[in-house]
């Protein structure tokens, strides 16, 4: 295999930053030089094969939900960073740049392309069930947009997409097929929220699982993720209540916590989605509401069409509610099982490999391997 030497742009939280390591697994398993371009939040982050190759660190800021003069100021970083990423690009002379949504991936992607006409293949990866907004600025001299969903909004009337899925991690790519058991004495409830919007969680969970009957709250065992602020007040009111209760800050072992998962309680996220359905795991799905964009609303309604889970928007998320939905599904197991089985026939655990096809059938090392394109490509521009 002739070696090539490909950038991947990704950085901000682990939903980008996750699957862009997966993919340069991939790569590196072919051969592929690689070289890291990120923001200083992933930085830290960047271990494995990522520790091997070139790392730049590039200034950047969001753009979206911001006032105008914050706005301006943040595009004139992300400007100032892909002249930045332009100069570095030029000396690396890279075959090829791989975008995985948010800002950190516009300053790489943008540099590439004000190399002028002898520029990279630039290949945009989009997580989300709706084209996110730096995607939808890059998408516009992509050579391929590849998507985590079959179905995608807003995409580009006449450019070219495939249906990869979401790249996971190897030790999730793992868990598919294994099948979902079950609960017999114990029912595992996972709980996460990710870097933003854990704290909802922390107040809702622990007062809906009080109100569940004394049986049912005597067979639980929680695993739930939480903000610093929160730990404390969080594990006293699971032991108050005698629920079985682990609350970390960053959970470190999510493959074997899904693989014992009976149900999982979480955001919507595009590579949170990915991993629980290659798990094959059911999930209550509340979708972080952000004003500037409604991906996760998009992402959960995909998974609760599909039969795969149940949605519940935050302003609905309430105790009450949540009890009410626990106490039906987890004394009505049969339901949890349909819905695994939902959730199963939506993995993509082969997303990396499908990716990594992409981007060597852009530098012509590969024949085409004809990916599906979305099929809302045309629809959702009418």
């Amino acid at each position: 295999m002739t070696q090539r030497t490909i950038v991947i742009a990704a950085g901000g939280t682990g939903g980008h930053f996750f699957p862009a390591e997966a993919l340069a697994d991939a790569l590196a398993e072919r051969g592929h030089r690689l070289v890291l371009m990120t923001d200083a939040r992933a930085g830290a982050r960047a271990t494995g094969v990522f520790s091997r190759g070139p790392q730049y660190v590039l200034p950047g800021a969001g753009v979206a939900g911001r006032g105008p003069l914050r706005a301006f100021k943040s595009g004139l970083t992300l400007l100032s960073s892909a002249w930045k990423a332009r100069s570095i690009l030029r000396s690396i002379q890279p075959d090829a740049v791989v975008g995985f949504g948010g800002y950190p991936s516009v300053p790489p992607l943008l540099g590439a392309r004000l190399l002028g006409r002898k520029h990279p293949a630039l290949i945009i990866h989009e997580g989300n069930a709706v084209l996110g907004k730096a995607n939808a600025v890059l998408s516009r001299f992509a050579d391929v947009i590849a998507t985590s969903f079959p179905s995608v909004a807003k995409l580009p009337i006449g450019a070219r997409t495939a249906f990869t899925g979401m790249p996971v991690r190897p030790a999730i790519a793992a868990l598919a097929g294994e099948g979902w058991t079950m609960p017999d004495q114990t029912i595992n409830l996972l709980v996460w929220g990710g870097s933003l919007g854990a704290s909802v969680f922390a107040k809702v969970v622990p007062a809906a699982l009080g109100k569940l009957p004394e049986a049912l709250r005597a067979r639980l065992h929680v695993t739930q993720q939480a903000r610093q602020d929160d730990l404390e007040a969080t594990r006293k009111a699971y032991a108050d209540m005698g629920i079985t209760a682990r609350v970390e800050p960053f959970l470190h072992d999510v493959p074997a916590l899904l693989q014992s998962a009976h149900l999982v309680i979480g955001r919507a996220g595009g590579s949170s989605v990915a991993e629980i359905t290659t798990a094959g795991r059911p999930s209550i799905l509340v979708p972080l509401p952000i004003a500037a964009s409604d991906e996760q609303t998009e992402n959960a309604d995909a998974i609760t069409t599909a039969g795969a889970g149940w949605m519940i928007r935050q302003p609905d998320f309430t105790a009450v509610a949540l009890a009410d939905r626990l106490n039906d599904l987890l004394t009505a197991p049969e339901e949890l099982a349909r819905a695994a089985a939902a959730a199963a026939s939506l993995a993509r655990p082969d997303a990396a490999t499908r990716l990594a096809d992409i981007v060597e059938e852009c530098l012509h090392l590969s024949p085409s391997p004809a990916y599906p394109t979305p099929p809302s490509q045309t629809e959702s521009n009418a």
